[in-house]
């Protein structure tokens, strides 16, 4: 099979596709065969060698797939050669074959393409165990989310629409305005033209918003606090510029906030088993009368997976970029 890999961290041109062997999967896991896997800015800090992978996982890229089964452990009840599935993996995506453990792994909604269950896992996930269980999102509330037309971005803004919340929203351009604003956000600031710390204080009347899901840290992070409402939280996902920083945290006692943050890739399979079965009982029948799908950028074969990470540090994606790797399903 086809596998990306390298041989020491780097920049994108570092990624070779090579040819391996087929794994076998242990008594409580199931070997897909991989129609497509997510990119997500996890393997492109992997690859620069700087969020190793966990001990125990697989150190091949890839954190989600869909494809079909095509072997199961003697354990596995839940799924059987030939189902169509989208996995959330210990490492190993980019690859025409996968190992997921079958806690991990869920059938998708019928209505939605492989490429589209690809974006599933990593994101879903991602957005409803951190705004929903972590931040305690109630109906009606006022949510801000940074980096509205991420993966993630998408993603938390049509869960949101679920809670009836009040969405606002940072973007880098017109074009990704206009794109959140159809999407449903109900206000969206373009952060190159507008401080989103005062168009936000003065769309609320000084009030700020209940819950921030914030993936930029640095400078960003006093502005999120100074933002919140009274018992308001702050939830941290990635610090994409630094978390190390000097803080003034006397509104966190004033305004009795909350300030949290996860990675999901570190949770055990317990953890992860919960959050796909809400989702599967919450936002699958979203997705199956179409008011909520994954919202997909760019496709890219696997050889062409270098021109794919390139892609991500572009930002100018809105939405997922996928891997489509050569094997034939239907």
């Amino acid at each position: 099979m086809k596998l990306v890999h390298y041989e020491v961290p780097g920049l994108p041109k570092v990624l070779k596709v090579i040819e391996s062997h087929i794994p076998n999967p242990n008594e409580n896991e199931v070997l897909i065969k991989v129609a497509a896997a997510g990119v997500n800015r996890p393997d492109l800090m992997q690859r620069e060698g700087i969020y190793p992978a966990p001990k125990g996982h697989s150190k091949t890229l890839g954190l989600e797939v869909s494809g079909i089964i095509e072997k199961v452990g003697i354990n596995v009840k839940s799924f059987k050669e030939g189902d169509k599935v989208c996995a959330l993996l210990d490492g190993g995506g980019y690859a025409e074959f996968c190992v997921a453990k079958e806690r991990q792994t869920v059938k998708f909604p019928t209505n939605l393409s492989f490429i589209e269950a690809a974006g599933i896992p990593e994101c879903f996930m991602t957005c409803w165990s951190n705004i929903v269980n972590r931040g305690k999102l109630k109906k009606n509330q006022s949510v801000l989310i940074h980096g509205g037309t991420s993966g993630i971005g998408t993603t938390a803004i049509q869960i949101l629409k679920i809670f009836d919340t009040k969405i606002f929203t940072t973007v880098g351009s017109d074009e990704k305005k206009e794109f959140c604003e159809k999407l449903g956000a109900n206000f969206v600031i373009n952060y190159n033209k507008e401080d989103f710390f005062e168009k936000i204080k003065n769309e609320t009347n000084k009030k700020g918003v209940d819950i921030v899901l914030d993936m930029v840290g640095g400078e960003y992070t006093q502005k999120n606090i100074d933002l919140l409402s009274n018992d308001g939280t702050l939830i941290n996902i990635a610090f994409q510029k630094g978390s190390k920083l000097n803080l003034n945290l006397m509104k966190v006692m004033l305004k009795r906030l909350t300030i949290t943050g996860s990675t999901l890739r570190i949770r055990d399979s317990n953890f992860k088993e919960r959050i796909i079965k809400d989702l599967q009982k919450f936002v699958f029948p979203y997705l199956l009368n179409g008011k909520i799908k994954p919202i997909i950028d760019s496709v890219y074969k696997i050889d062409d997976v270098v021109k794919a990470h390139e892609k991500l540090y572009k930002n100018n994606h809105i939405g997922k970029i996928i891997l489509e790797m050569n094997n034939k399903i239907s």
